[in-house]
């Protein structure tokens, strides 16, 4: 059992090119890696209680973060959407009394919030000085008795994570193909200024999924 204001173990997924990219600069990522390192992905998610995305991967790629995978439960939605950008003909929307759906935000009393909540959307209102707060929402989950995270991006949102030390083991789907310069990263910015804030990690194993590569790394202190 899960006591009150524990954090769940947060897992962090990044599905790149061999740069780091997980787009082209026009925002087109399907598909950057294979199929086959998909459905492995697919079946992180079936390992964890909940599944993250920010807003702008709920707009831009309309994902359903579904399992897919038979005989497993589907995790719980979450979205970090500090405006309620959240369509409300969106997958996650629509199916929102199916598979729980819940949209960590500034605020929740107004007529959009209104509507998110008469389709099965489970909002929670928590920000701070700095926009939402990460270690509320993760407070809330636990207590909601999610016990393992799994956030899939994009990059300001992975960064956020980073930021705020919020997270326990990274796993890394790299396909062997390059995207430029101005592919879109993988992390958002950090805005580090020397190399002593550089985020540290210990790669644990590295796996050959088909034609990619799925590294795994654990945190370091």
């Amino acid at each position: 059992m899960l006591v009150a204001n524990q954090r769940p173990k947060i897992t962090l997924k990044l599905a790149t090119s061999l740069d780091g990219k997980i787009a082209l600069a026009n925002g087109d990522s399907q598909w950057v890696t294979s199929e086959t390192a998909r459905a492995h992905g697919r079946h992180l998610r079936a390992d964890n209680d909940a599944i993250a995305v920010g807003a702008n991967t709920a707009e831009i790629d309309n994902p359903r973060l579904t399992t897919r995978v038979p005989g497993r439960a589907d995790p719980v939605r979450v979205v970090f959407d500090s405006t309620l950008r959240l369509d409300l003909g969106s997958h996650l929307v629509e199916t929102a009394r199916d598979t729980p759906t819940w949209v960590f935000t500034r605020a929740g009393s107004d007529a959009k919030a209104s509507a998110l909540r008469d389709k099965g959307v489970i909002l929670h209102a928590v920000s701070d000085q700095n926009g939402l707060s990460l270690k509320e929402a993760v407070t809330l989950m636990g207590e909601g008795g999610i016990r393992s995270l799994l956030v899939e991006g994009g990059g300001t949102l992975i960064a956020s994570f980073i930021q705020a030390g919020l997270y326990d083991t990274l796993h890394w789907y790299r396909a062997p193909v390059l995207l430029g310069g101005d592919g879109r990263d993988c992390v958002g910015a950090l805005s580090l200024t020397n190399m002593d804030q550089a985020v540290r990690l210990q790669r644990m194993k590295v796996n050959e999924v088909g034609h990619d590569l799925h590294e795994i790394y654990e945190r370091v202190d």
